[in-house]
């Protein structure tokens, strides 16, 4: 468990008095049983915090008890470094904000520990973009933080995949989400919660009205079912494919996760040794075909027909293009 969210419960309870599980559940995003289990580890860890049963009831801690983060061991007093997430706070225009808390928790450590802190923080650093890959630029992000914030109704001018391009929204946003290295907003529209990517926002304007947060909304638990659904929708058929070992160990590095993943459980032997027969998920034809002319000429198209005839057809054509005007070059027949 993040030693980050148990201080983030002792202080809410020494600032705060008395909470419920599910009181300090929606603060810190996460669900009650985990809220239980992070008071128990608390309590193991020395900290006086008592629950009382019934209307009114909660966690609090032991009257007159205040800390200065000192049960902390080494480890944990470093990990503290990464929830200041620099270039993530820098983004979301509040780097000196954080600058500042990470500041004075460390300034509120004892002298071995507040060592202990700064070394890790000059240690280790998250660079959230991938390789090759610069990150999304994104000049709507600071001002929906600052919406989200301030729980106010927002009006964007957004540019999608689908016909018409641009649409306008007036949107309740809720939330942000970092994802490989693009920004998210989660957003309550009429027709429900809706995900946005902030950098194909073309233009935002951040209204003074007012809004209350959606009863129950987790933004983690409304992040995780939301990836899942778009795999479910992203993927609409599958491909049965023949290749080799050597390939097949490649594909964790080569395909999209839940390609690799499929492949792994669905792996089973063929009678030429070296090769495997493993059924994967597929998005359109093309993008298929795209993704399995990735991973080289270790790799033979079983099924569906018409995937194997749209692979055969780039070859075909790559073959003719490539052999045109070079002498010894074989072109290969209809």
């Amino acid at each position: 468990m993040p030693a980050s969210r148990l201080i983030s419960i002792l202080l809410l309870l020494q600032v705060r008095g008395r909470m419920s599980a599910d009181e300090l559940a929606e603060a810190l995003e996460v669900s009650p049983r985990t809220i239980y289990r992070d008071v128990e580890a608390l309590g193991a860890a020395g900290i006086p915090v008592y629950g009382e049963a019934g209307h009114g009831g909660g966690y609090r801690l032991l009257d007159g008890f205040r800390t200065r983060l000192t049960g902390l061991t080494a480890g944990e007093a470093g990990s503290l470094g990464l929830a200041a997430l620099p270039r993530a706070a820098a983004d979301l225009g509040l780097e000196p904000e954080a600058r500042a808390a990470w500041i004075k928790m460390v300034a509120a450590l004892p002298p071995p520990l507040r060592q202990a802190a700064a070394e890790f923080d000059d240690r280790f650093y998250v660079d959230v973009p991938a390789w090759y890959h610069e990150a999304a630029r994104t000049p709507a992000l600071a001002a929906t933080a600052d919406a989200i914030r301030r729980s106010r109704v927002i009006r964007i001018r957004y540019l999608r995949w689908a016909q018409p391009h641009e649409v306008t929204r007036t949107v309740r946003p809720h939330g942000l989400v970092l994802k490989a290295g693009h920004w998210y907003l989660v957003a309550q529209h009429r027709a429900g919660m809706r995900t946005y990517r902030v950098d194909r926002i073309r233009h935002l304007v951040v209204s003074e009205e007012s809004f209350a947060r959606a009863a129950g909304f987790r933004l983690a638990a409304y992040w995780d079912v939301y990836l899942t659904d778009l795999a479910e929708r992203r993927h609409t058929g599958t491909a049965t494919l023949h290749i080799g070992r050597s390939a097949f160990g490649l594909l964790p590095y080569t395909a999209d996760p839940a390609v690799a993943e499929a492949a792994r459980r669905t792996a089973t032997a063929l009678p030429d040794p070296d090769r495997l027969e493993v059924v994967i998920p597929t998005e359109s034809l093309d993008h298929a075909a795209a993704e399995i002319l990735r991973l080289g000429t270790d790799v033979e198209v079983v099924a569906p027909p018409e995937l194997r005839d749209r692979v055969a057809a780039v070859i075909r054509s790559l073959a003719a293009r490539y052999a045109v005007g070079r002498p010894g070059d074989v072109m290969i027949e209809e």
